[in-house]
Order: C-alpha cells, then sequence, then structure tokens
C-alpha cells in the first residue's frame, strides 16, 4: 500500500521548491519588483519550504535585458540584493536552460556565490550538454538537479536512455517534468516507477513539476509523493506559465510535517498574488490550456490564444486538433 495511504505521518526526505519566480516569470516576462520578491523570500521561510527558485540564468546575448525583468537573468548580485547572506533554512536555486545560458561564464563557483543549487532544464536531445552543464556546476561546488522536460510526448526507451546517462553523473535530483500537463496520476505512477528505479540504482532523488491544465497539478505531485518522489515544486497561487502549476497553498496543506505551515502563505497570496491578478496578469486553467493539455501539445497555441483576448474556444480546438 502507497505511503500516501497514511495521511497521519511524514517523509522526512521531502523537499518542497518554490518556483514562482521563475514559472511566474514565464507569465509577466519576470517583472516583479523588490518587494514582491522579498516578500515570498520571508514567505518561503516563515512556512519551511526547502528552497526558492528565482528565476533563469538567462544569457544576455541571447535575451535582451531591456526586454525582461531581471529575473530572467538573476544575477549573483541581485539575489543578494534580497537575501543578503541568507542566514536562513532556506536554501537558494536557479535554472539554467540548455542552449539558453552561458553557464561557463555566468555561474560563478559556489563559493562566490548566493546560490545553493542549479536546475539544469533539458530536452532528451540535448542530454550531451546538459551532462556537460551538470558536471560544470558539481565542479564548481553546487547541488544539481536535472529537469528533463516534455516527458509525456516521449518514448520510454529514450527516456531509459537518458536516465542511465544522468545516472552516471553527478547529479543529485533528476526531474519529471510535465511540461504540457498532459498526463493522469496512473500514467505518472508508471512514470515515476521507472524513475525511481534509476533513482534506486544510482543513488539519486527523483523530483516532480506537474502542470495544470487539465487540473491535475496537485493530484499528480501527491501521486508523486505515494509512489517514493521526494522533491516536489510548487507555486503560490499555482502561477506558472499557461495553466500554471502545483499551488504551494495544496501541497502544505497536504504535507504533515509539522515544519510546513501554510498560513503564511495564505497571508502572501491575500496581499500579493491577488494583487496581482487584479493588476492584470493571467494564468491558471482555462479552456484552451485544457485542449493542449488533452491533446499532449506544448501550450504555446494556447497561450498566444490568451494574449489575444480570443474567445472563439470551438474555432482554436479545430485548428489545434489540426495540428496534431
Amino acid at each position: 500500500m502507497k505511503e500516501i495511504s497514511n495521511l497521519l505521518s511524514y517523509r522526512d526526505s521531502i523537499k518542497v521548491v518554490d518556483a514562482t519566480l521563475r514559472d511566474g516569470g514565464l507569465v509577466n516576462d519576470f517583472f516583479f519588483d523588490d518587494d514582491f520578491v522579498r516578500c515570498l523570500y520571508e514567505t518561503n521561510i516563515k512556512s519551511g519550504v526547502d528552497y526558492m527558485e528565482f528565476g533563469y540564468r538567462g544569457d544576455k546575448e541571447m535575451f535582451d535585458p531591456e526586454k525582461f525583468g531581471k529575473w530572467k537573468f538573476c544575477s549573483d548580485d541581485d539575489i543578494r540584493a534580497i537575501v543578503g547572506e541568507n542566514e536562513s533554512d532556506l536554501k537558494i536555486a536557479i535554472m539554467a536552460d540548455v542552449g539558453r545560458c552561458n553557464y561557463k561564464q555566468d555561474i560563478l563557483p559556489r563559493s562566490e556565490s548566493p546560490v545553493d543549487l542549479i536546475r539544469v532544464a533539458t530536452y532528451l536531445n540535448q542530454i550531451p550538454t546538459a551532462v556537460d552543464m551538470i558536471q560544470d556546476a558539481k565542479r564548481k561546488g553546487y547541488e544539481v538537479s536535472c529537469n528533463i522536460m516534455a516527458i509525456s510526448s516521449a518514448q520510454e526507451g529514450d527516456v531509459r536512455a537518458a536516465l542511465d546517462i544522468l545516472g552516471k553523473t553527478e547529479v543529485d535530483v533528476i526531474y519529471i517534468v510535465d511540461s504540457f500537463g498532459a498526463l493522469y496520476p496512473e500514467q505518472l505512477q508508471r512514470v515515476a516507477a521507472l524513475y525511481t528505479e534509476y533513482g534506486e540504482k544510482y543513488n539519486k532523488k527523483i523530483g516532480i513539476h506537474a502542470h495544470n491544465n487539465q487540473q491535475l497539478a496537485f493530484a499528480n505531485t501527491i501521486e508523486a509523493v505515494g509512489d517514493g518522489v521526494d522533491w516536489l515544486d510548487a507555486t503560490y497561487a499555482a502561477m506558472g506559465r499557461g495553466a500554471g502549476n502545483c499551488a504551494m497553498e495544496l501541497l502544505l496543506g497536504f504535507l504533515k510535517n509539522p515544519k510546513y505551515k501554510v498560513y503564511p502563505v495564505i497571508k502572501f497570496i491575500e496581499k500579493h498574488m491577488n494583487k496581482l491578478r487584479e493588476d492584470g496578469t493571467i494564468w491558471g486553467y482555462d479552456l484552451q490550456y485544457l485542449m493542449t493539455g488533452l491533446l499532449n501539445q506544448h501550450p504555446r497555441t494556447a497561450i498566444a490564444f490568451t494574449k489575444e483576448g480570443r474567445k472563439d474556444y470551438a474555432e482554436f480546438y479545430k485548428e489545434i486538433v489540426a495540428m496534431d
């Protein structure tokens, strides 16, 4: 019987990662003001969250700093301006996206940085570069995770090959990423079994990063908990690209470890996340995201539909069905 069935206990090995700035930044081009970021940091400390992802370490040669907020690039100096010496138990993370960062130049040795964890994001066809990024980060002294994106559209043989390659590296955590919000809990169970097989073989932790296209981000995350997955991504008010992610308030409410506290999360959402919505920032479940999730497609078409203010959902469905 799954551990998830025992709702009165908890597993010490679980780590909660706040991805609000990074995944949420994809909604507003990372234009969060410092007061928001500082309050989010302080709330994560109060609520017992284990890691806070500050954004991407994007390559400024590829991305125009005039078109994005600073958390697209999250420099060490900008992070320090928020956390100081980070005299807390909360650890700091950034994401390094394969092909979109200059990791050898822009990621300094751990001894010179406030960052604790480098999260390498990769597609299956980019695994060789991801391996180099992992090894580079480990040489520099960081904890390292690897997010294999778009797993719902991958062949099992390719996933096995990637897990075997990553297992032989020094990576600490390997992530299941349901980029399209297409997986159901029954499928997630099988995927988690595959990942934990290699995690046990190579002594790696397994993580889950879920999207909410079919309103299953939370369900898939707690399914993963029961299947032995220890690292859990969430965002405040589920803010994230398109349909968003697993909601932090739901996840901390589910986890029974007394270190996690929901009340600070609720206060932050009331003051800050609701204001983002009131000011016009749009994210979360809607029909267009459901459609791309059902069809196991990247949500870029649904994001464009949303930005254009379209309401012709049936016509949109016909358009994207024709793309399959």
